[in-house]
């Protein structure tokens, strides 16, 4: 059986966040300090910043990572406002690095759950005692297997409230599952959660997979081939309202990378090139439960 291995996309996500945090304040999109503890140090990291802070990343994978700073920014704003609007549970969605639950303001007034494959979320947690020990009571880690587990099962071993206001952060995701594992997930969010409860993922566009002639489908070629992680999944352009209409949502927002650019990229960014194949979805489940 192949031994499970932390991932190395959430680690190579943790890094951009991390070169974010080293900017002056006035320049930065968000401030993660936690993101550098998941990185690997020594010269891999000092390479690693050259690569992206000389311009050689960009000519290797234009807009890679300017998606990425605006995903993170976005999806930040987001929960913030949910948050405000009495939000009671926050479910991570192969969590990864991800570490707005130590960050973000206010979350710690709802009980958050982080669920992934349980060799990133242990690297994850190893990490995180040199900094947030004890972990604080309102978190539950969840290790999951999506493949094979029930995520019903899972997340209500440790304690989720399917009648409780939640917001499910699925960042990162869906590009690697099947439709199958999709719909799944997307299935338990609007059958399983309380009234007024939102979901929001980013996800590609189904022509991401069909020119191979374009820089960026390459650059995830080749990303793909490193990590290990095959891109399966995307959505036809224009068509994410009635994809989630029929799944049981309802409000739903679509930002394109475009619209990201022009709500936060200013100043010395405000030139910088984003992809055409990604776009980010929310929407409000039509039902909940009551």
């Amino acid at each position: 059986m192949k031994k499970e291995k932390p991932s190395l996309s959430a680690a190579g996500v943790a890094g951009f966040r991390a070169i974010e945090a080293e900017k002056p304040e006035a320049e930065r999109m968000f401030y993660d300090p936690y993101a550098r503890l998941f990185v690997p140090g020594g010269i891999g990291w000092s390479i690693s910043k050259w690569i992206i802070e000389s311009g050689l990343y960009e000519r290797m994978a234009p807009g890679a990572a300017a998606y990425i700073l605006l995903r993170e920014r976005y999806i930040d704003d987001f929960l913030k406002g949910q948050l405000v609007d009495r939000l009671e549970q926050v479910v991570m969605l192969g969590a990864g690095y991800d570490t707005r639950t130590f960050r973000i303001p206010g979350i710690e007034k709802t009980r958050v759950f982080e669920l992934d494959e349980s060799a990133t979320q242990d690297r994850k947690k190893e990490k995180l005692r040199k900094v947030v020990d004890p972990v604080p009571s309102f978190v539950t880690f969840i290790p999951v297997n999506f493949n094979t587990q029930s995520l019903a099962e899972r997340l209500q071993s440790g304690g989720y409230d399917e009648h409780a206001k939640t917001l499910f952060i699925w960042q990162g995701v869906t590009y690697f599952l099947t439709k199958e594992g999709v719909d799944r997930t997307l299935a338990f969010i609007s059958e399983h959660s309380g009234t007024g409860s939102t979901v929001i993922f980013d996800y590609m566009y189904n022509e991401i997979f069909q020119d191979e002639t374009r820089s960026d489908v390459k650059a995830l070629r080749r990303a793909s081939r490193i990590s290990g992680e095959s891109y399966l999944f995307g959505i036809d352009r224009g068509q994410i309202g009635p994809f989630l209409n029929q799944r049981g949502f309802e409000e739903v927002q679509n930002m394109t990378l475009e619209d990201l650019k022009q709500k936060y990229f200013t100043g010395k960014n405000a030139g910088r090139v984003v992809p055409t194949g990604i776009a980010i979805a929310s929407a409000k489940v039509t039902k909940g439960l009551k």
